[in-house]
């Protein structure tokens, strides 16, 4: 399937049959296949340099601080005192940028099983690879889960920001992944997953939140609002071990750091949490 025609770039996908989003291409900046998955990195006409796998899109310069911010943000604020964080999948380096503001954190470990999406990110996406310069951070291209098993009790927060369950990303969204995670988490823990989206994937949120419900000690679901992923909107399953909810902040972002974020906010982070009365009963029976 073409992805680019005349001068559109065209996202379809089996997760959201029926429709389609397109941005117009300025420029193909690279195209090719690692050995795990379909890369491309085009300029847009309106939003900015665009990462694209297995053609569903990644990242747009233009909006992606609505899911960067969000996906690390919400389980950090949430803990009072996170020291080492784990991030399973986030090779484009936005979910690390975000972690390096919080200067108590003093160890960042980011797990990508392509280092492909690594190196792309680091030529055509500055903006958000500029994560991987903080000496915080160390880099393992390998299997999150095989790292989590050989790590245990060990991270206060876990952040998987991973592609949609189709391909590589699939082991992602099972039971057993959140079953490894619980075990590498430490005592008063986090974690925090790409959650999909309320409109279109209730069918494999509610199940998946159901089967863990039981090992984990609270699971909810926010989300948040990115105009070009599909719908315009995306969830986090955030999970706790030994504690209970995350739906206020325990911290707040300094002045400082709250100047140079463009979406997360502590009155955001509440508000995050406040599903639709049918995502709600879908997904925790309740209104």
């Amino acid at each position: 399937m073409d992805l680019v025609v005349d001068g559109w770039f065209h996202e379809r996908g089996m997760l959201w049959p029926g429709q389609a989003m397109s941005l117009q291409v300025k420029k193909i900046l690279d195209h090719h296949r690692s050995d795990f998955q379909d890369i491309l990195v085009f300029e847009s006409e309106k939003h900015g340099n665009v990462l694209v796998l297995d053609g569903v899109i990644q990242v747009t310069e233009r909006d992606e601080h609505a899911y960067q911010e969000m996906i690390a943000h919400i389980p950090l604020y949430a803990h009072p005192n996170p020291k080492k964080v784990l991030v399973i999948g986030g090779g484009d380096g936005g979910v690390l940028r975000e972690v390096a503001r919080h200067p108590g954190v003093e160890e960042i470990v980011e797990c990508e099983i392509d280092e492909g999406v690594i190196n792309v990110a680091k030529k055509y996406f500055p903006s958000l690879s500029k994560g991987y310069d903080d000496p915080r951070v160390t880099v393992k291209i390998m299997d999150g889960a095989k790292f989590m098993d050989e790590n245990q009790d060990s991270f206060d927060v876990i952040i998987t920001d991973s592609s949609d369950p189709v391909g590589p990303a699939s082991v992602l969204f099972e039971t057993p992944f959140y079953n490894a995670m619980y075990k590498s988490l430490r005592e008063g823990g986090i974690v925090c997953t790409q959650g999909e989206c309320i409109w279109l994937h209730l069918d494999l949120i509610k199940p998946l939140v159901e089967s863990i419900r039981g090992t984990y000690s609270t699971v909810e679901y926010a989300y948040t609002t990115i105009p070009t992923y599909p719908s315009g909107q995306i969830g986090f399953i955030i999970a706790t071990k030994g504690r209970g909810e995350c739906k206020k902040p325990e911290r707040k972002p300094s002045e400082e750091v709250q100047e140079v974020l463009k979406y997360y906010t502590p009155e955001l982070h509440e508000a995050a949490f406040v599903l639709p009365a049918f995502a709600k009963r879908s997904i925790f029976g309740e209104i």
